[in-house]
């Protein structure tokens, strides 16, 4: 008999929208759109493979040319792009379920290589102290980003916007704010990667200016009830870390709380990097502040994510590697069979299907199997 996974698999609705499960796919690179960054049928075949998730988030996608930080990842600035998600938004609802668009600014993450020379936009004039990025040239030292005037700003607020715009013509559900991982407006609430003395820094309040803009105004896209925004107070990913981390993600979660939001996506875990800072932050210290939907992210096993809702410590978790390698995720959850084993890391941007499309079902993996062992 399966396990049953009550709470995990239990619907739920946020902001306009019934979830079938509390599984969510969390945003995940795979730089398959090719150099011109537009989305095709791989893309939408690897979306619709992965629909047993109650809600989807796109990878990460560019809002505009200067927000391009990886190789191959899609864009939403253009028509032509608009257009090309259409595909993957049509597969994921035929296939039952719902996808929200991640609106990605790399920032700083950037290099002057994807920009024809010109050096990437920050908060302020540092660099990320790390080996090196991948870029269109090869591997390339990190550099000195230039930092925002002020003015610069609402232009790329503007950019937010009109990317929400083209991803509600593209059929999108809804859109997620990528505020994490060392990014753009990461880096501005950030008192590590933030010295400005402008209205854009020196307190949490101007710090999380930015950020509030950018809620506001795709809010008048999709209405706030269908908009996320993510966080990852713990990560030191893209050498982020900042000593004043819990009182910045505390009053940004509470400030975040008034904009009636479909949910706060928040990096908990710390596999992906801890900067050591202090105590990790855990979920419940946001459920103090923040009256939403709350999803918990990064390396939860199932029977962790069950444990966390059941709790009431978080309303969804999101998956990402293991739905790499697992297309039918929820479908094994809920029936408790094996995982595939880890997707190879060197095949996660091979820009083809390999590593991508390729990975079995179980129902597939058993079909072969019978056939196998049947007598000639």
């Amino acid at each position: 008999m399966p396990t049953i996974v009550p709470n995990l698999l239990k619907p739920i609705k946020i902001g306009n929208h019934n979830l079938k499960n509390r599984v969510v796919m969390a945003p995940m690179t795979r730089a398959r759109a090719g150099i011109e960054r537009i989305p095709n049928d791989a893309m939408a075949e690897y979306y619709a493979q992965r629909s047993g998730a109650g809600l989807i988030i796109s990878e990460g996608t560019n809002i505009s040319p200067s927000a391009i930080g990886w190789i191959n990842t899609p864009g939403i600035w253009s028509d032509e792009q608009t257009k090309a998600w259409r595909k993957i938004t049509d597969a994921v609802h035929l296939a039952g379920s719902l996808i929200f668009v991640q609106l990605w600014h790399c920032g700083r993450a950037s290099h002057s290589s994807f920009h024809n020379d010109v050096l990437s936009v920050a908060p302020s004039a540092i660099g990320i102290n790390e080996s090196y990025i991948h870029t269109p040239l090869g591997k390339k030292p990190h550099e000195v980003p230039r930092a925002l005037e002020s003015h610069e700003i609402p232009k790329i607020v503007a950019d937010y916007a009109k990317a929400a715009q083209n991803a509600k013509l593209a059929g999108f559900d809804g859109a997620e704010i990528h505020s994490a991982n060392g990014y753009l407006l990461d880096t501005f609430l950030q008192s590590k990667t933030n010295k400005r003395k402008d209205e854009y820094g020196s307190s949490a309040e101007n710090r999380f200016r930015f950020l509030r803009n950018v809620v506001e105004e795709v809010s008048k896209v999709f209405s706030s009830a269908n908009v996320g925004v993510k966080i990852a107070p713990n990560t030191n990913y893209n050498d982020t870390g900042s000593p004043d981390f819990r009182e910045t993600f505390l009053y940004v979660a509470s400030e975040l709380s008034r904009y009636n939001l479909a949910y706060l996506h928040v990096v908990d875990g710390i596999t992906f990097g801890f900067h050591g800072l202090g105590e990790p932050m855990r979920l419940n210290e946001f459920r103090e502040v923040f009256s939403g939907a709350l999803i918990g992210n990064c390396g939860y096993t199932k029977e962790a994510a069950e444990l966390a809702i059941r709790d009431g410590r978080a309303d969804m978790i999101s998956f990402g590697r293991p739905f790499i390698s697992n297309p039918d995720l929820v479908e094994r959850f809920e029936n408790d069979h094996p995982l595939n084993d880890g997707a190879n890391p060197k095949l996660w941007y091979s820009f083809d299907t390999v590593g991508y499309t390729d990975f079995p079902r179980y129902d597939e993996l058993i079909s072969k199997a019978t056939v196998k062992q049947m007598p000639e």
